[in-house]
C-alpha cells in the first residue's frame, strides 16, 4: 500500500527528492550567474515539444491566461519565492476579494503556506491546517466550475494540482487513505487538464513531471516496475524538454520547474553544470528563500568552490542567528558543515573546523537527522583532528561513536573500526 501511494505521489511530480551531489576538489569560482549556460539551456527546447493549441475552447474568465493579473501578481510571485510571504499574500488576498469564487487565489495561498514548510523537508506542521484549508476550498470552487462546464481544463488544472499537493502533504503526515483517494482524483484531473498544454506553459508542467518521473522510478526502483502497467506512459526526454520549456516560459509555475530541473541535473554527473547554474540563478534571484541557498551552498561545495561555498554558508548562520523565517537547523547542518571542512582542509585552523563540526552535530540533533552524512562525518572529522593534536583518547571516542551510527561496512565504520583496533592499548 505505502509503495503504491509513493508511486501515485512520485508520477504526479510532487515528491522533492534530495539531489546527491558528489565530492569534488576542483578549486575553481563561480561568482556571476552563468547567463550563457541558462541560454542554451533554453535554446535546447525542440519544437516538437510544443503543443498544439485546442480548438473550440471558451477561455473566458480563466485567469490562468489574463496578462493584466500575471503583471499584477509578477511581484507577489517572486515574493512568495523570495519568502516574503507577508506582501505575497496581500496580494494573492487582494485577489480573492475581486475573485471569490475562483479557485486561483486560493491555490496561490495555500501554495504560499507550502513554501513556508519546504525548508524543513516538510517536516514543520505549523502550517498543515491553513494549507489544507486553502487547498481544500480551491477543491471545492474548482469543481463547481468543472460540474457547469467539463470544457472547463483551468478547473481541471486547479483539482489537479491541488488535490495533488494536499496528498503529498498527507503522505508526509502517514495519512495514507486521503493521500491515496487525493493522488487518485489528482491523476484523474491531470489527464482531462493536459488539453490545454497548448493553451498556456502552466498547463504544461504537470504532464511534464509526469512524463519524466514515470520513467525515472523504472529505472531506480525495479520493484515497482509491475504496478507502472496500470498507468500511462511516461517519457523521460520529452519530460525533461518539457520542464525546460516550462521553466524558461511559465509565469506562474517557471520557478517550481526551474526547482525541478535544478534538481533533477544535481543528480546527473553529466549536467553538474546546468544544475549549478540553475541553483546560482534560484539563490540570487531569492536571495532570501533558505532552501535556494543552501541547494547553492551544496552545489558549490560538491564543485570545490569554496570561496562561494563559506560566503554562503556564512550567510545562512547569521540568518540563523537573527531568526530570519525559514533559516533553521536543516540550513544550519549543511552550512557549519562546509565551514567545518573548509577550515580544516583549506586553512588548516582546526580550533575553528572543532567548532563548526561540533555545530553541525547540535543542529542535526536539533532537527533529528542523525543518520546524516554530515552528522557522522563530523564526527569522523573530529576524530582526525583530535588524532592530528595527538590526543587519542579523543579520538577513541569519536570514532565508537562513528561505530555506532554507520551503516555496516560502509567506508567510515571501516575507518573507525581499524583505528579503535591500531590502538587498542592506548588510553
Amino acid at each position: 500500500m505505502k509503495k503504491t501511494l509513493f508511486l501515485l505521489l512520485l508520477l504526479l511530480g510532487f515528491f522533492h527528492a534530495k539531489a546527491q551531489v558528489p565530492d569534488s576538489t576542483r578549486q575553481d569560482s563561480t561568482k556571476q550567474i552563468d547567463q550563457k549556460l541558462l541560454d542554451s539551456l533554453q535554446a535546447s527546447i525542440l519544437l516538437d515539444s510544443v503543443e498544439i493549441v485546442p480548438q473550440a475552447l471558451n477561455i473566458k474568465g480563466w485567469l490562468l491566461l489574463n496578462e493584466t493579473i500575471m503583471d499584477e501578481l509578477s511581484g507577489a510571485v517572486d515574493n512568495m519565492y523570495n519568502f516574503k510571504f507577508e506582501k505575497a499574500e496581500r496580494q494573492f488576498k487582494s485577489l480573492r476579494r475581486r475573485y471569490p469564487s475562483h479557485p486561483m487565489p486560493y491555490f496561490l495561498l495555500g501554495l504560499s503556506n507550502w513554501w513556508k514548510m519546504v525548508p524543513s523537508n516538510i517536516n514543520d506542521t505549523r502550517f498543515d491546517e491553513v494549507f489544507l484549508a486553502y487547498m481544500d476550498t480551491t477543491i471545492t470552487l474548482a469543481e463547481d466550475l468543472y460540474d457547469k462546464d467539463n470544457k472547463n481544463l483551468e478547473a481541471a488544472f486547479f483539482l489537479s494540482a491541488a488535490n495533488g499537493f494536499g496528498a503529498r502533504l498527507h503522505s508526509e503526515r502517514k495519512n495514507w487513505r486521503k493521500a491515496a483517494i487525493m493522488s487518485k482524483e489528482a491523476l484523474e484531473y491531470l489527464q482531462k487538464s493536459r488539453k490545454a498544454n497548448g493553451l498556456s506553459d502552466e498547463f504544461l508542467f504537470g504532464e511534464a513531471l509526469f512524463n519524466y518521473y514515470a520513467v525515472w522510478i523504472h529505472e531506480h526502483y525495479p520493484l515497482l516496475r509491475p504496478v507502472l502497467f496500470f498507468f500511462p506512459k511516461g517519457n523521460k526526454k520529452l519530460g525533461l524538454q518539457q520542464l525546460q520549456q516550462v521553466a524558461f516560459n511559465g509565469f506562474y509555475t517557471g520557478t517550481e520547474a526551474k526547482f525541478f530541473l535544478m534538481k533533477i541535473y544535481a543528480n546527473d554527473s553529466r549536467n553538474g553544470s546546468a544544475a549549478m547554474a540553475l541553483s546560482q540563478y534560484l539563490a540570487s534571484t531569492y536571495p532570501d528563500n533558505p532552501y535556494f541557498q543552501r541547494f547553492y551552498a551544496r552545489m558549490a561545495f560538491s564543485e570545490g568552490n569554496f570561496g562561494v561555498a563559506e560566503q554562503l554558508s556564512l550567510q545562512i548562520l547569521e540568518k540563523i542567528n537573527q531568526k530570519v523565517f525559514g533559516y533553521e537547523a536543516i540550513s544550519g547542518r549543511y552550512a557549519s558543515f562546509f565551514l567545518g571542512y573548509i577550515h580544516q582542509h583549506r586553512t588548516r585552523d582546526l580550533a575553528k573546523a572543532k567548532a563548526y563540526y561540533q555545530q553541525c552535530i547540535s543542529f542535526a540533533e536539533q532537527s533529528g537527522e542523525k543518520e546524516s552524512g554530515y552528522y557522522i562525518s563530523s564526527f569522523v572529522n573530529l576524530a582526525r583532528i583530535s588524532d592530528k593534536e595527538k590526543n587519542v583518547k579523543q579520538a577513541k571516542q569519536y570514532y565508537e561513536t562513528v561505530v555506532k551510527l554507520s551503516d555496516s561496512k560502509s567506508a567510515s565504520e571501516k575507518e573507525a573500526r581499524a583505528y579503535l583496533r591500531k590502538n587498542k592499548r592506548d588510553q
